[in-house]
């Protein structure tokens, strides 16, 4: 009889270790987003001071295209 006493406490601290450790891990889910997955923040994209406007940039391709009417990039500028 003292066998199945000691067996019977063995398994109700095995059982109470389990539920705190699953308490423990909801109540830390709930509370952060999962470290694995962060939500992106906001990208912002900044212009380089040598970057060309699309004015420029029509104006470029048109000078450059001349004769080359449906050559990659140039396609619809050289009609211009």
């Amino acid at each position: 009889m003292g066998l199945n006493i000691v067996r019977g406490l063995v398994v109700a601290v095995v059982l109470l270790n389990a539920n705190a450790a699953l308490a423990a891990k909801a109540a830390k889910a709930e509370g952060s987003p999962p470290s694995g997955r962060r939500l992106p923040s906001k990208v912002t994209f900044h212009k380089s001071p040598s970057e060309e406007s699309r004015a420029e940039r029509a104006q470029r391709l048109k000078r450059e295209c001349k004769g080359r009417p449906d050559a990659g990039a140039c396609l619809g500028f050289a009609t211009r």
